[in-house]
């Protein structure tokens, strides 16, 4: 039975960590929480409590990685507002566990935040550019991993992530003068999130870089409208006195090369 350890049960982590279960797979799930320990052993899952910091980490590290095949890290920067926590840091504290464990494969959740917003259609063969501090410290952690001869590494980079009980209309509803109207959403399901997760684990010679958005690309203006009246919400109002900019997120790789069929076509 391959063994995965998954660094981050969170939003993504933890239904990630319950689907593989349902394959065959043994998994180690790492939570910050304590309370969260319980919700994690309930669900089959072995519970470490782990925490990473700038200058430390806490929990026992050395167990969570031993005799696993696969290590997921699935944790966010926390790079919003006024935030000024290093997280390149803390993957630089991590790697030398990293390192002494045997495994086949890193997989790196990352973002497409990599790549500014310059209105380009954007691959995998594109050169991240990003125009934010959470961008700049996910594209240094990615070649922190990347450039780690010691071990192999898959960077999956996701677009804005929705799901069954998280959707951006949610904060944008009712909300005025919002910008870049006329720039295309690039969104992705958590359904397919987990898909393209599970696609790369079991491929398992297979590294590299993947953008996994859906190809699902309309206007901001246009989706976030229909997205408010479909849920009874206030509509919310753009700002077009303004050049919208964004990009497009081409996902054609996962398609090719995983072979992966979105399951979300439409979100």
């Amino acid at each position: 039975m391959t063994q995965i350890s998954i660094l981050g049960c969170g939003w993504l982590g933890f239904p990630l960590a319950k689907s593989l279960l349902e394959k065959g797979f043994s998994i180690n799930g790492s939570t910050t929480s304590l309370e969260k320990i319980d919700v994690l052993e309930k669900a089959g899952i072995s519970p470490f409590q782990i925490n990473l910091f700038e200058d430390r980490i806490e929990g026992n590290l050395d167990l969570f990685l031993s005799n696993s095949n696969v290590l997921i890290i699935d944790i966010p920067p926390k790079l919003r507002g006024n935030s000024s926590e290093n997280f390149v840091s803390k993957i630089q504290n991590l790697i030398p566990f990293i390192e002494k464990s045997p495994f086949e494969k890193v997989i790196f959740v990352c973002s497409t935040s990599v790549y500014s917003d310059d209105n380009s259609i954007i691959t995998e063969e594109t050169i991240p550019n990003p125009d934010t501090e959470s961008g700049r410290q996910l594209l240094e952690t990615e070649q922190l991993l990347q450039s780690n001869s010691n071990f192999q590494t898959t960077i999956v980079r996701f677009g804005g992530l929705i799901g069954e009980d998280r959707h951006p209309i949610k904060f944008l509803a009712g909300r005025i003068n919002i910008g870049n109207p006329e720039s295309p959403i690039n969104l992705i399901h958590q359904v397919d999130c987990i898909g393209i997760i599970e696609a790369i684990v079991c491929h398992s010679e297979l590294f590299g870089v993947f953008n996994a958005v859906t190809p699902f690309h309309p206007t901001r203006k246009e989706y976030y409208t229909q997205k408010a009246i479909e849920l009874n919400l206030p509509l919310p109002e753009f700002d077009e006195s303004k050049i919208s900019i964004g990009k497009t997120i081409l996902s054609d790789k996962v398609a090719s090369v995983l072979n992966y069929e979105f399951k979300k076509k439409t979100l």
